[in-house]
């Protein structure tokens, strides 16, 4: 009987694990090889697995026998051998058998000689037997295999079970991570939203906090800048209404020194004629000594003319005295008496109505003093300035000869600042004027009393006249401040501002206005100057100021006329600073031959036109003379 070879119809590996055991193995190296792959599976996986063994795996048989893992021993009686069919039938219906050894206890060998085929029977029945017995013990070892290899399919498909089902379990958890963490993620996204938005709330919160704290310290800035300028606008018009006392107290005392140098001529003269007329007494009496019988026939001849001869000698030597002190024209001195005239009148009435008025006037002084600083060469500024100057004018709470008075003070002490416009100034007291026109003569008067060469008229220094050179300074309009006299430079620069303001009038015409000062009286003023005053130092910077702000309109007016007038400036005047030969004269004598060499007055005059539009930088600070007349130097007589 041939053994047959059963194959396992499932593949022969699975995971890297063979199906097909050695049938040699032991039950105990199945076992451990067993164990050893749930170890490896448990720790391969990062879950705990179920199916974990914690003790050594048993293997059953089919009656629930427990098997030995150790190799087994079959047993077969001699009466197997005679039904091997049936008996093979029932060996395959019964499981495995522990034995203990192997017997073969019927089997024998006869040493009978008496028969020849004996031997050959008994070994074929025995090798009958013997195949009997291996077949079935192959039969045996083959089930065995078989529930063998049974056993380990089905430990190896519940092994795969559970790997499935563990691979499942794993990735239902991984899924259930994987949304545990997408919710984490929503949550945080949500938290890190809401903490964004405190976040910015509370930033807004601060940012609204600070700029409520910053807008407190702007007002409370404000409020104490407000404060500030209204205690230095205060110490200012204290100031101003001490300077503005100082100034009528130094008007007094100029007008006083006047007074005293015409006494002091009066003196001179009156001693001149006693000691003329003691002089003719002493001849009449020598005369009379030498020729007594002809006395009364020359008395009675003589004396009447020697009388007249001595009036005319006195008038003759008070005109020469005049006459080389001041120098002017004589309609120019008319025409500064009257408006200076008309300045003392309409102070007295001020002062009447100051004393039998309870109101304090000085606001409107004020008001009328911060509009003409807010003079700026625009036109609309201008047209708005002066509009309010007429609304003062025409208030009937302020009496108009306050505001006239006011007015014409503001205007001649603003010109003294370096950020003063002339030509804007100039139409405000046009505007005015041509609506108050008695405003004009008090405007020139106050500009005269400020500086004598817009009258034109200059004072020469005589020993006799005054008693020193300071007085003489403050008759020609040096200030004095603490008792000590300004300096030459201090003084030249007020005389150019006097004159530039001055120029500018005589030359500015507004449409629909009248200049009741216009150019032709700064043509006259020009030859009276020309005709009137000498050079030197105070009349060549006078000049060249006023031909700077009018050369141009003149020339534009009065061409070739004008141009005989620069010809007698040029070939006189010039002339008569050079021959002087005076280093401090020589930058303003080059100023005015360069502006009648390169003729300057064919170009208008920066400023003159004013501008329709606000500029970011309006009107430029007038450039200060910067030459050696502007230093401390020698004074011109």
């Amino acid at each position: 009987m041939e053994a047959v070879k059963l194959e396992i119809r499932c593949p022969q590996m699975v995971n890297g694990i063979g199906l097909e055991p050695d049938p040699d193995w032991s039950f105990k190296s199945l076992l451990l090889e067993l164990d050893s792959l749930e170890k490896k599976l448990n720790l391969s996986s990062s879950v705990s697995l179920p199916f974990a063994k914690t003790k050594s795996r048993e293997i059953y048989g089919e009656k629930g026998t427990k098997r030995s893992s150790n190799a087994f021993v079959m047993s077969v009686s001699d009466e197997d051998f005679e039904d091997s069919e049936g008996e093979n039938e029932k060996v395959r219906d019964r499981g495995l058998v522990k034995a203990a050894r192997f017997n073969c206890n019927e089997f024998y060998f006869s040493s009978d000689d008496d028969s020849d085929d004996q031997p050959c029977l008994d070994v074929q029945t025995l090798m009958n037997e013997v195949g009997l017995v291996e077949s079935a013990l192959y039969e045996l070892t083959h089930e065995h295999q078989l529930g063998v290899k049974e056993e380990i399919r089905n430990t190896i498909s519940a092994l795969e079970t559970d790997l499935m089902n563990e691979s499942e379990k794993s990735s239902s958890a991984h899924t259930k991570v994987e949304k545990y963490r997408e919710a984490r993620r929503e949550v945080e996204r949500k938290f890190d939203v809401q903490y964004q938005r405190r976040v910015a709330e509370g930033l807004d919160n601060h940012l609204t906090a600070v700029q409520r704290d910053h807008e407190l310290k702007s007002q409370i800035e404000e409020r104490k800048i407000r404060s500030d300028a209204a205690h230095e606008e205060a110490k200012r018009r204290e100031k101003a209404l001490q300077e503005e006392r100082l100034r009528q107290e130094k008007a007094k005392a100029e007008a006083e020194a006047k007074l005293k140098a015409e006494e002091a001529n009066r003196a001179a003269l009156e001693a001149e004629r006693i000691a003329a007329k003691e002089a003719a007494e002493k001849e009449a009496a020598k005369s009379s000594k030498a020729n007594t019988s002809e006395v009364p026939q020359t008395e009675a001849s003589g004396g009447p003319n020697a009388t007249s001869s001595r009036v005319e000698n006195d008038k003759t030597n008070k005109s020469e005295l005049a006459g080389n002190m001041l120098r002017a024209a004589e309609s120019a001195l008319k025409l500064e008496r009257e408006r200076l005239q008309k300045l003392k009148e309409l102070e007295e009435i001020n002062q009447s109505l100051r004393s039998s008025s309870n109101q304090n006037f000085d606001r409107t002084g004020r008001l009328i003093g911060r509009l003409i600083r807010q003079i700026s060469g625009n036109k609309d500024k201008v047209s708005t300035q002066a509009s309010e100057l007429v609304k003062i004018f025409n208030n009937p709470h302020c009496p108009q000869t306050i505001s006239i008075a006011y007015f014409a003070q503001k205007v001649v002490s603003n010109c003294e600042s370096p950020s003063h416009s002339a030509f804007a100034c100039a139409h405000v007291i046009v505007l005015v004027t041509s609506q108050f026109p008695q405003a004009m003569d008090l405007v020139l008067a106050e500009i005269h009393r400020a500086c004598i060469y817009t009258v034109p008229k200059h004072i020469s220094y005589t020993k006799s006249a005054f008693e020193s050179k300071e007085a003489y300074w403050k008759v020609i309009g040096y200030k004095e401040d603490d008792g000590k006299i300004e300096s030459t430079t201090d003084y030249l620069v007020r005389l150019e501002s006097y004159m530039k303001l001055y120029g500018a009038l005589v030359q500015t015409e507004v449409a629909g206005c009248q200049n009741v000062h216009g150019l032709k009286e700064g043509w006259a003023w020009l030859a009276r100057f020309l005709n009137a005053l000498p050079a030197n130092m105070y009349t060549a910077v006078a000049l060249y100021a006023f031909l700077q702000m009018a050369g141009f309109a003149l020339f534009r007016k009065y061409r070739s006329q004008f141009m005989k007038m620069l010809n007698f400036i040029s070939e006189n005047f010039l002339n008569a600073l050079r021959s002087q030969d005076d280093p401090d004269l020589r930058p303003i004598t080059s100023k005015i031959q360069c502006y009648l060499e390169d003729k300057l007055f064919l170009q208008e005059p920066e400023g003159r036109t004013l501008h329709s539009s606000l500029l970011s930088n309006n009107m430029a600070p007038e450039s200060d003379y910067h030459g050696p007349y502007h230093q401390q130097s020698r004074h011109f007589y």
